[in-house]
């Protein structure tokens, strides 16, 4: 019965099977191909995947590598796309940006892919995406700015798509969250490096229309290991919450001071700390921190009616019988970005251009992992605010938050 539910589930483009076969490796250290084994050949669609599967993205880019080889492996087992099997050439980009542009270098000019997948931080999707312009190959970021896909003039990027929701979503849903709590005073507090500047710009630009006003906003390393001297600062201004906006390792540091300084007020984080890893870092400080996240970690709780659940829980029953583990939101990004590329490339081959205008004009309404897509021309992400979830850590389980 399961088998012939998530079959249904492959031909509505969501997501893939449980993989039959394991990747092996070519070329140097960094990366490798998954092609169930076989030859590559000129009939094959070759594709990329970069993520930061090991350095301090790590808790994000190995679930987004790990689930785009399980995809693709099951997609070859069951004959590829229209006949032709998928050459994927995966690189870890070990969370370096420097390392992110010669992986996307040689996926396009060596590799020659037809598509790119990846990007795992904001800093690295950022520095990969000219490329991709230049070289006129489409690539699906799996970070979070919105600067990845619009520029700075509000034009989307024509090479480039996003699967997760960007950070004014994230912070305006955090912003109501405080309204509608009545916590009108908050600390603001960002890592230091492209994500945490785009949600910096976004709070700065939203909070007076939500009534909220910053004490204090201050930055963070993504490297700290003692933020109490920047905490001390703030708990002189005596916030009614703190929002920490950052990705799991530096938000754990954060956080866990909080606790040691009992700092005993709402404590706000970003969507970049939504997956297990985070509670296993942060331990009991993870308690009590309330989120916006996409709806995987919450999908049993959701409704029966909502068209996403059963994708959820078909995409975290597959990916934890695989690695063992419980499926991550980010490792869910890659498998939309991967889904979407396989409809592409069903409907138009594995012409990058045609690729490119079928993602943009034509895949209409898709119900994905995420949420609800419809990307546009002039929408490269296509997600609306409900596509989030708040979530409050509750004895280190994600729970729903009522308001």
């Amino acid at each position: 019965m399961k088998k012939t539910v998530l079959s249904l589930f492959l031909l509505m483009g969501a997501l893939l099977m449980v993989a039959c076969s394991s990747s092996s490796d070519s070329g140097k250290g960094d990366a490798s191909s998954a092609s169930s084994g076989t030859e590559t050949s000129s009939d094959s669609i070759k594709m990329a995947g970069i993520f930061s599967a090991s350095g301090g993205a790590a808790a994000l880019g190995e679930s987004e590598m790990q689930t785009l080889k399980m995809l693709v492996d099951q997609k070859n087992a069951d004959g590829g796309i229209n006949g032709r099997k998928i050459d994927l050439v995966t690189y870890d980009d070990k969370s370096d940006q420097n390392e992110a542009i010669l992986a996307m270098k040689k996926a396009l000019t060596q590799d020659k892919v037809s598509i790119v997948i990846g990007g795992t931080t904001s800093g690295n999707s950022l520095a990969m995406l000219p490329l991709a312009e230049q070289n006129q190959v489409p690539y699906i970021s799996v970070a979070a700015s919105k600067q990845i896909y619009m520029t700075e003039d509000g034009q989307a990027r024509k090479w480039v798509f996003k699967m997760p929701q960007d950070d004014q979503q994230a912070v305006e849903r955090i912003l109501q969250y405080l309204k509608d709590n009545n916590l009108t005073k908050v600390a603001w507090l960002n890592v230091a490096n492209s994500y945490g500047t785009g949600g910096h710009e976004e709070f700065v630009k939203h909070a007076a229309d939500y009534g909220v006003e910053s004490v204090i906003e201050d930055e963070f390393e993504a490297t700290v290991k003692d933020a109490k001297p920047l905490l001390t600062r703030v708990k002189k201004e005596n916030p009614d919450a703190i929002i920490v906006w950052g990705t799991v390792q530096e938000s754990a540091v954060v956080i866990k001071n909080i606790r040691e300084l009992a700092l005993d007020i709402p404590v706000l984080a970003s969507h970049g700390v939504a997956t297990d890893q985070f509670i296993e870092v942060a331990g009991d400080a993870a308690n009590d921190v309330v989120l916006p996240t996409g709806k995987l970690l919450v999908a049993d709780k959701l409704e029966d009616s909502n068209p996403q659940k059963e994708l959820l829980k078909a995409y975290n029953e597959a990916f934890t019988a695989k690695y063992n583990k419980p499926a991550s939101t980010f490792g869910a990004y890659a498998a939309d970005a991967f889904a979407i590329a396989t409809k592409a490339i069903e409907a138009k081959g594995s012409d990058s251009a045609a690729l490119r205008d079928y993602i943009e004009q034509e895949l209409g309404e898709y119900v994905g992992l995420t949420g609800v897509f419809n990307i546009t021309a002039d929408n490269h992400m296509g997600l609306s605010p409900d596509s989030f979830a708040m979530v409050r850590i509750v004895d280190g389980k994600w729970t729903l938050e009522d308001k």
